[in-house]
């Protein structure tokens, strides 16, 4: 009889508990930031670099060091236009991405003087796998970094869009360049950054918690810029000029001067909206309930319906 009796409890228990784990959700306010970088190596991440193949880290350009991503020039004898980015694995559409960046050292010989304490991260772009042998600079929408020089004022968190164009004020801005009205950084100093991206419709650049730049409904463009040297790769995006820009990938720069990015997070606003989910998110802007995550009883629930 206690045995059964014991038996009967330690049933009920098991199955309160399944059923409490099956149901219980997580805080749908609690924000998920997803690291992009795992902490150990540059797996997930696809480089290439500008004259060679597709993930060949000519002379250990992309390096991952010390709990940062650290772009290096010490085994270079000479820049030579290797302008090179490292793309994450995933495209994205609407997101908020942070991180920190601080230049290092001097430029490589060989580099521009435009390129000094200058790169930037690039996203809504193409895929590494999409870019021409000898394409220097992805079709994307750059955030460029400055650093100060020591002597003048020299904004960051700007925007470059190669192969792109975007609207401000209400009509198209056809500056390939566009300053933002950030602070000026001089020195080997950590900067925080983020980039507030939502989709082909509004994008924010926000430099240690201000918002220095904002542009809306950016757009395939600027084709006949200097990047598109090869004929087959101007015919290519010629044909999508003025295109909607909704996703891309994200890209870390190599421009010839040393720097370091550190803390590179990404809180997708793309997922369930379905409030009965496990894995619905109040924050999120965008309905994708493919991947809605609604429990082993749900799920039993649906197949008895």
């Amino acid at each position: 009889m206690l045995k059964n009796y014991l038996f009967s409890a330690f049933t009920a228990l098991f199955l309160a508990l399944v059923t409490f784990a099956a149901t219980a959700q997580r805080d749908p306010d609690k924000k998920e930031w997803k690291p992009l970088f795992n902490g150990k190596d540059l797996s997930g991440w696809d480089i290439k670099i500008a004259g060679h193949q597709l993930n060949d880290n000519y002379k250990n350009t992309f390096r991952y060091e010390d709990g940062m991503v650290r772009i290096s020039y010490d085994e270079y004898q000479n820049f030579d236009n290797k302008y090179g980015h490292m793309y994450y694995k995933e495209p994205y559409s609407h997101y908020i991405l942070r991180f920190e960046y601080r230049f290092t050292s001097n430029q490589t010989p060989g580099g521009a003087a435009w390129n000094v304490r200058n790169s930037g991260i690039m996203f809504h772009s193409q895929s590494a796998q999409s870019l021409t042998l000898g394409q220097e600079f992805p079709v994307s929408l750059e955030i460029q970094l400055l650093g100060g020089l020591g002597n003048s004022e020299r904004h960051t968190g700007n925007l470059c869009t190669p192969g792109t164009i975007v609207h401000m004020n209400g009509k198209l801005n056809p500056n390939h360049c566009i300053d933002s009205n950030s602070k000026t950084y001089h020195g080997d100093y950590w900067v925080k950054a983020e980039i507030i991206v939502l989709g082909d419709s509004i994008i924010k650049h926000i430099i240690e918690g201000d918002t220095v730049l904002t542009y809306q409904k950016p757009q395939i463009g600027e084709v006949a810029w200097a990047q598109g040297k090869q004929d087959a790769y101007t015919k290519e995006w010629l044909s999508k000029n003025g295109m909607a820009l909704k996703e891309g990938y994200i890209s870390l720069q190599a421009e010839s001067h040393p720097i370091d990015f550190r803390n590179v997070e990404i809180l997708n606003l793309k997922g369930c909206t379905d409030p009965k989910a496990k894995n619905y998110k109040s924050y999120y802007v965008v309905s994708d309930n493919k991947p809605c995550n609604y429990g082993f009883w749900e799920k039993v629930k649906h197949v008895f319906r």
